[in-house]
């Protein structure tokens, strides 16, 4: 390994720390909108995959550590992830203990971290004999993965019968930008299309405020009012296996090597499902809510990390909720990545390792400490200084460059029209993962309908 190289990763993996701690935190981020486009210009400005691989498990260890700190203090979820969590954090600040439910979530999250690395390394070694019988079938996949996702969706009759419509439109919009000559036939629009889909909530919303009887029927509020209380400081290095009990330790590293093996799943539905089970059976409120609090952000951090990595290294293709929305842009990012050229197919077992070490080590070390020690000071400066509109509105600048750039003005309209409707699907219940699966799976759908 070229030491040149290994400077470029850490550096990378600092940059990524600083960035996902600040994002993090500030509450309401969706970890796709945060993480998708920044990854995705790393990767068309011609940065090296295994630095790109560096800061991307930089981010999303980053990300999952700090986005359970406005939980603790404020019970506003710093991300979707984070959502299941407020109950719990609220039971344990509303017995004083805001400063031991930051200590527990981050600490959490290390042992997420600690398992889901060696655990997805080994895992994705062992379905790579696999690789060609699963990619031979990754249409049927796709189509599967979406029918699985919409019916484990809120609203799973409207996610099911979404799927075709959903198909329709984004296969005919290709088809109309190969009638007009934007781009060559055959060649498929599907960054902006993605990112169309990522944003569709915001760009929805955008809409909202355009209509007038709308706007004026929503509510103002004025400056939000939040209350933190004051905590003592840790004076040494925090240390996670101190901060969590037996019971705690054994849950978190339970929950995550489940987490890890099922990494086809959806993360919020684990997340959910396992936290409660394994905090279920104690009576103790605090001590419910602590195990609880510890167990579900160790396994955000596995799921992450798992969907990423096993997909990347044993398929090269997509298929987990994480690796189809947050990390699409180490497997599809056209011209330089495509789903017979990618991370892949470029990187050694040695360099993945080597990435993905550099990444989890530099954010553990940075952010953990950060988040543990200076919670309270930075959770305040995010919430008076970094609006979320301003985060928002910078990547929705992003995502309409991306697509001038995909294919010109008319598109940028294309990926308006997808925003709309995928903004529609997921108010009304359809997830990410749906939306996603339907977007790889469109041209074999649309090409059986039509026979």
């Amino acid at each position: 390994m070229d030491i040149v190289l290994i400077i470029q990763m850490i550096g990378a993996a600092m940059f990524a720390a600083v960035l996902y701690t600040v994002i993090g935190i500030a509450p309401g981020t969706d970890e796709t909108a945060v993480l998708a486009p920044v990854t995705l210009v790393l990767v068309l400005a011609g940065f090296q995959p295994i630095v790109v691989l560096a800061f991307f498990i930089s981010a999303i260890v980053a990300k999952k550590l700090t986005d359970s700190v406005p939980v603790a203090i404020a019970g506003i979820p710093g991300g979707v992830m984070a959502a299941p969590m407020v109950e719990h954090a609220m039971i344990l600040k509303k017995h004083g203990l805001p400063d031991l439910s930051i200590r527990k979530m981050a600490s959490g999250s290390v042992i997420g971290t600690l398992v889901a690395v060696p655990v997805s390394l080994i895992l994705a070694n062992a379905l790579i004999p696999f690789a060609d019988v699963i990619k031979g079938s990754a249409n049927e996949l796709f189509f599967i993965g979406a029918l699985i996702l919409a019916l484990m969706s809120k609203n799973r009759w409207l996610s099911l019968a979404s799927i075709i419509p959903f198909a329709i439109l984004i296969q005919g919009l290709r088809h109309l930008y190969w009638g007009v000559g934007i781009v060559p036939e055959g060649t498929n629009v599907f960054i902006s299309f993605f990112l169309g889909i990522t944003i569709g909530p915001v760009i929805l919303t955008l809409f909202d405020l355009l209509n007038k009887e709308k706007r004026d029927g929503m509510e103002r509020f004025g400056r939000k009012k939040i209350i933190s209380t004051k905590t003592k400081r840790e004076k040494e290095f925090p240390n996670p296996f101190k901060i969590l009990t037996k019971q705690e330790l054994g849950a978190s590293a339970g929950a995550s090597l489940i987490g890890t093996f099922t990494f086809i799943m959806s993360p919020v539905g684990m997340t959910i499902l396992l936290g409660e089970l394994f905090s279920s059976r104690i009576k103790d409120p605090v001590k419910k809510a602590s195990l609880a609090i510890s167990s579900m952000d160790a396994l955000t951090n596995a799921t992450y990390i798992s969907g990423t990595l096993i997909p990347l290294i044993a398929l090269g293709i997509p298929l987990s909720p994480v690796a189809i929305g947050p990390a699409n842009a180490l497997f599809n990012a056209p011209p330089v990545f495509t789903l017979d050229h990618n991370m892949h197919h470029i990187l050694s077992t040695a360099d993945f390792v080597w990435a993905t070490v550099i990444g989890a080590v530099v954010a553990l070390s940075m952010t953990y400490f950060v988040v543990v020690k200076y919670s309270q000071e930075i959770c305040a400066f995010v919430f008076r200084f970094v609006p979320h509109e301003a985060l928002l509105g910078l990547f929705f600048g992003l995502v309409l460059l991306l697509a001038f750039i995909d294919a010109g003005w008319l598109n940028i309209g294309g990926v308006l029209l997808i925003g709309l409707v995928a903004g529609m699907l997921h108010r009304s219940g359809v997830n990410y993962g749906v939306q996603f699966m339907v977007l790889y799976s469109a041209p074999w759908i649309v090409g059986i309908i039509a026979g």
